[in-house]
């Protein structure tokens, strides 16, 4: 009789213990589904970062990092520079394009008068073909081809290496006369005021410094 009560009181200890493992398990499947219903709702684990591809949670604008520039108020835009009326010229470049000189307003430029029979604008060719891409934004060089053909003049071009730069087609002699040059080859300077501040003479060293010096002003 005794060991039938121990045998029975046994069982009922297993069924208690049986049924306390089972709440457990429910219990931690509730918490388990819980917890999955809060990250579906809110895009990120708990605790943990947002998943890949979903955005995060937040409120409000996002945060401007720091030291970014201040969003442009809306003013009005920057006057553009005035003409100053030595650039108040026109012409046609040796392609046939048109070219207005008005386009280097607040930019210092260099004018380059040459003939295409000259041996010394024949020596500068070089340099101005080598600089003057380098300084196009900064300190640009035009050409200004006169006393000559045409086709000599575009001869000349192609053999200096001068395609990549402006040359305006001046036989008439208008520029030339505009400029007071009357001689060949010629360097006019204008700074970014509209101030002419060289007309004369340079060679290839020469030119190249004060190009420089320009672009760095």
């Amino acid at each position: 009789m005794r060991i039938g009560m121990a045998e029975g009181s046994v069982g009922r200890v297993r069924r208690r213990a049986g049924v306390g493992r089972l709440r457990r398990v429910v219990t931690a499947g509730a918490l388990v589904t819980a917890l999955f219903g809060v990250a579906a709702c809110t895009g990120t684990a708990p605790g943990g970062p947002a998943a890949a591809g979903s955005p995060s949670a937040s409120t409000g604008s996002p945060a401007t990092p720091t030291g970014a520039p201040a969003t442009p108020s809306g003013g009005p835009p920057a006057a553009p520079a005035q003409v100053p009326d030595v650039l108040r010229f026109t012409g046609t470049t040796l392609t046939g394009a048109a070219f207005d000189a008005a386009q280097f307003a607040g930019r210092p430029v260099v004018l380059w008068f040459w003939a295409p029979w000259c041996a010394t604008c024949a020596s500068q060719a070089w340099t101005v073909a080598e600089i003057a891409p380098k300084y196009r934004d900064t300190v640009p060089i035009v050409g200004v081809a006169g006393l000559g053909e045409q086709r000599a003049m575009k001869d000349f071009v192609t053999e200096f290496e001068l395609t990549g730069t402006t040359q305006v087609d001046d036989r008439k002699g208008a520029l030339w006369k505009r400029f007071k040059v009357t001689e060949q080859s010629i360097f006019v300077i204008i700074d970014r005021t509209g101030a002419v501040v060289h007309r004369g003479f340079l060679d290839g060293e020469a030119l190249s410094a004060r190009v420089a010096a320009l672009a760095g002003a």
